[in-house]
C-alpha cells in the first residue's frame, strides 16, 4: 500500500489576499485557480522546488471558520517548510516583508525559525541536519 498527504488545507479570509502572500514574498507557486461557484474557488499552491504536498487555501465560509483563520492549531506552530539553505530564505523573506517570531537558531534536527503568515499562522522553516534535497 502507498499513500501520501497530497494537500493540506488552510483557511485564509480572501483568496486574492491569500495567493498574493504566498507567491510574492513566500515564492510559492499557483498551482491551481478554479471557480467552484460564486463564493468558492479550489487554489493549490506549491512551495519552490519539487514539492508532492501542496497547500490548499481555502476561503472561510462562516463565522465560525473566520474565527479560525490564523489560529488553526491553537497558537501552535501548523505548517512546517523545509529548506536547502535556512539563512538565504530568511533574509530574503525578511526583506520581502515577512514577520519573524522567532529569529533561526541551530537545534538538534537543524537549523530553524519561525515565521507567520498575513493572518498570523506560525510556521517552522527548518534546514535539516540531514540534507534531503
Amino acid at each position: 500500500m502507498q499513500q501520501r498527504i497530497a494537500q493540506l488545507a488552510l483557511v485564509v479570509k480572501d483568496y486574492d489576499e491569500a495567493i498574493a502572500f504566498y507567491r510574492d514574498k513566500l515564492l510559492f507557486s499557483l498551482v491551481e485557480d478554479t471557480v467552484l461557484s460564486e463564493t468558492k474557488r479550489w487554489v493549490v499552491m506549491a512551495p519552490p522546488g519539487n514539492s508532492i504536498t501542496y497547500l490548499l487555501l481555502a476561503k472561510a465560509a462562516n463565522e465560525k471558520q473566520l474565527a479560525s483563520v490564523g489560529n488553526q492549531t491553537g497558537g501552535r506552530v501548523f505548517l512546517f517548510l523545509h529548506t536547502d539553505d535556512l539563512q538565504r530564505d530568511y533574509e530574503r523573506m525578511k526583506a520581502a516583508g515577512v514577520n519573524f517570531v522567532r529569529e533561526p537558531s541551530v537545534e538538534v534536527f537543524g537549523k530553524v525559525a519561525v515565521f507567520e503568515d498575513l493572518y498570523g499562522t506560525l510556521w517552522d522553516m527548518i534546514e535539516p541536519a540531514t540534507p534531503e534535497f
